[in-house]
Formats: C-alpha cells, sequence, structure tokens
C-alpha cells in the first residue's frame, strides 16, 4: 500500500508523523511523496490557531481532491473537532490523539511484517532530500490550564515517555546517520514528573549526553518554569545546541495572570538571566500573543517594554484568536480585529529589529552548520542550505553536496534565504 503524510503546526506532530512513517514503513508499505499516488493519506492536524485548524482542513481537502484512496485524520483538530473531520470530502476515519501512537495496529488492523529496514532516520520523508535532524517525541498533554490553550482539551494531561523508549528511539536514530537529535513534548520541561516525582527532564539529557555520541541535542519549546537553578549548568557540554525557545506570551504582569501563565516577567528574566549566566550568546526566543482579552494600550506598551529588555533572538507573534472551549473566548474586553492586527504589526516590527541586532553580532565568525538540504546549481556545484546550534539559517554554494555533513563556516554577509557563509574547512 502506498502511504502518503502530511502534517500542521508544531515539532511534536513533525514527530509523530515520523513515527507513523516508521511504522507504516516496519508493516511493509511504501510511503510516496503526492496524495495523488496514495492508497492511504494520513493528516496530522492542528488546532492552536484558528489559521492553523484551517490550514489543516485545507490539507486535507487537497488530498481529497488529488484522489486520495482514503484519508485518516489525527491530531488536535481532529481530536477536537471529530464529527467535521468526518464530514471533509474523502474521510473515512479520525483517529484521536490518545491513540495515533499505536495508528497502524489498533485501526488499520495491520501485523508488521519482518523486514531487515533501515532506522526512520535514514529514510527520508516526502519532500526531505536527506533526513539530517530527528525529531523525537519524549511527552505528551499538559497539566496546565493556559486560558487562550485548546492544547490542554486536545492532548489531555501530561504523560512522558520511560528513560528506556527513548533511548532506544535516540540509538535508532543515530544508526541512520542524524547529526543531531531534537526532543520534542507539549510541556517539554515537565518529562519524567508523572512517572518518578524525583525524575526530571535534566535526567533524561544528562543520560542522552552521557550514554551516547549524539553530535547535536537540541530542545524544542520550554515552558519557562519548571527547570530549576542549576539547569543550565548542562550547557558546558558543548553538544547541547546553544537555543532556548521560552514562550512568553505577554511582557505584563497583568496579562500573563489572565492567562493564567505560571510566571511573571520578573520571574521569566531570572530564567533568562540565568542561561544567558552559563552561555552569554544563547539564542532565547519565544512566543508572543498580543491582542489577549483585556489587554489596554498601556499593557500592550509594557509587554512592549519588556521584550526590548529582553532582547529575544527572534520569535513567533499570534494575534489572539478565541478558541471555543477555552476561558478566554468567554472574556469581556475582546480586542477588535482592527487593534490586534495594528498591535501584531508592532510587535513582529520589533521582532525583527532584534533578530537582525543578534545576527548581525555573527558577521565575520566562524560557526558550526549542519548542512540539511541542497540543489544542484544550473552548470555545477550545489546551493546549500543549514543551521548553526544556535538555530542561525545559512546558505553557501559549494562544489559538492554537503547534505548532513557538519562543517566550519565563516558568515559573511545578509541574503534572501538567511545568512550566506564561506566554508572554511
Amino acid at each position: 500500500m502506498n502511504v502518503y503524510f502530511d502534517t500542521i503546526g508544531c515539532r511534536l506532530n513533525q514527530s509523530e508523523i515520523e513515527m507513523m512513517a516508521a511504522q507504516f514503513r516496519k508493516a511493509g508499505h511504501i510511503v510516496v511523496d503526492d496524495a495523488g499516488k496514495a492508497d492511504l493519506v494520513i493528516v496530522n492536524t492542528c488546532a492552536v490557531t484558528s489559521a492553523a485548524a484551517s490550514d489543516s482542513r485545507q490539507k486535507i481537502r487537497q488530498a481529497a481532491h488529488k484522489g486520495a484512496g482514503q484519508i485518516i485524520a489525527t491530531g488536535c483538530w481532529a481530536t477536537l473537532e471529530p464529527q467535521a473531520a468526518l464530514n471533509l470530502p474523502g474521510v473515512e476515519n479520525v483517529v484521536l490523539n490518545e491513540n495515533k501512537d499505536n495508528l497502524v495496529s489498533d485501526f488499520l488492523h495491520i501485523t508488521p511484517l519482518i523486514f531487515d529496514l533501515e532506522p526512520l532516520a535514514r529514510e527520508p520523508l516526502p519532500g526531505d532530500h536527506l533526513r539530517t535532524r530527528a525529531f523525537l517525541k519524549v511527552q505528551d498533554g499538559c497539566d496546565n490550564f493556559c486560558t487562550f490553550c485548546i492544547t490542554r482539551v486536545a492532548r489531555g494531561k501530561g504523560v512522558s515517555r520511560p528513560l528506556t523508549e527513548v533511548m532506544a528511539d535516540v540509538m535508532n536514530a543515530l544508526d541512520g546517520g542524524v547529526k543531531e537529535i531534537v526532543l520534542t513534548g507539549v510541556h517539554l520541561g515537565s518529562w519524567g514528573k508523572d512517572i518518578d516525582h524525583t525524575l526530571h527532564l535534566r535526567d533524561l539529557i544528562e543520560t542522552i549526553l552521557k550514554e551516547t555520541n549524539v553530535q547535536r541535542l537540541r530542545l524544542s519549546s520550554l515552558e519557562p518554569w519548571d527547570l530549576g537553578e542549576s539547569f543550565f549548568s548542562l550547557w558546558e557540554d558543548s553538544r547541547l545546541c546553544q537555543h532556548l525557545h521560552l514562550p512568553l506570551q505577554s511582557g505584563s504582569a497583568t496579562i500573563l495572570k489572565r492567562m493564567a501563565r505560571k510566571t511573571t516577567p520578573e520571574k521569566y528574566m531570572r530564567i533568562v538571566q540565568d542561561a544567558r549566566a552559563v552561555v552569554p550568546d544563547m539564542a532565547i526566543t519565544t512566543d508572543m500573543i498580543v491582542g489577549f482579552p483585556g489587554e489596554t494600550d498601556e499593557l500592550f506598551e509594557e509587554s512592549m517594554a519588556f521584550v526590548r529588555q529582553v532582547n529575544f533572538a527572534g520569535g513567533h507573534i499570534f494575534p489572539f484568536s478565541a478558541r471555543p472551549g477555552t476561558a478566554a473566548a468567554n472574556y469581556d474586553q475582546q480586542i477588535p480585529k482592527a487593534i490586534r492586527k495594528r498591535r501584531s504589526a508592532a510587535m513582529r516590527a520589533l521582532f525583527a529589529e532584534m533578530t537582525h541586532q543578534y545576527q548581525s553580532a555573527y558577521l565575520g565568525k566562524t560557526v558550526e552548520v549542519l548542512w540539511e538540504s541542497g540543489e544542484q546549481l544550473p552548470g555545477s556545484g550545489w546551493l546549500m542550505k543549514g543551521l548553526t546550534g544556535n538555530y542561525l539559517r545559512i546558505a553557501t554554494k559549494t562544489p559538492i553536496n554537503l547534505a548532513n555533513q557538519v562543517t566550519q563556516t565563516k558568515i559573511t554577509a545578509f541574503s534572501e534565504h538567511g545568512l550566506n557563509g564561506e566554508n572554511t574547512n
């Protein structure tokens, strides 16, 4: 059977798609790169914003339009609105989040065959030239109740994957030639607590660094709490990527309280300072919501001022989107769309300024780049694109394909691809 996978949303969704693809390959099926070639299409949906939900529905419609044999919808939007998903053209089944890890065996009743297959990490997904980074889900769900977030409803309570399972995935990925492991989860910082209250994400990271030769280990989004004072000493090991994504959502203490976030601007700043005390050049990125109910002009300016104080390396900006089923959707003092749009533009401009400032500091410096993809240029040579440990996107022209290699690269200039570099190896 030919199977096509598509996904919307976060790195966790990407990790889940990779796990599903591995299950189908082990069962002897073929992963194809076009929905029109597929007997089965699986779409991992997202509901973090109204736009993400709309994109999820569009992905399903596109697959049906291309003539997919049958479609299975899974993920957060499909879990929240299963009947709406079933009503879309071509959808024959909806797999809720709680069941998606066993989608192959439980829902398709496919008994895996015994094949001597390479690990998933060595097999490219549709559209990939080479899998250089493995996104590994180590945790799912969340025990927090942020008033704007539908994920708690869609994903359920926090559940950690056992250390032995995670380590098996890590070893499989490394055996497949992966250079970078990315640990993902809905609330990654809570890993281990539901297994043993003494376990901490630190224990997982230390085990991976101690027991493997992973070249790079990266953390996905971390909620800015539960980290502990000694957490950042882990970065004394240079294999841990110097990038932290710490969702803030607002720089206003009043709005953070209305959001039911477990932090304040002061607590958040202490975390930033602790991280920079160990790694001064740590790339700290974040998520911000503007136009949250009750956000006055004064509170928005307070948020902007705090963002300037932190001086982020980058971030994602979202105008508030009222999600049915969340407390904030029923709050009074909803902000008109025009104001949300104006504030979003102002916040984006500030982040663009900070990103440019952070990147400018690296002009003329030599960094390590993991080359992820390349395209052959007319005549000869390759245009390669890759990432540094602190998440700078670099492009360079080389005579050979450097995909899945790490090289020393001097950053020379800004470009349409982000930054340009010259290999010094």
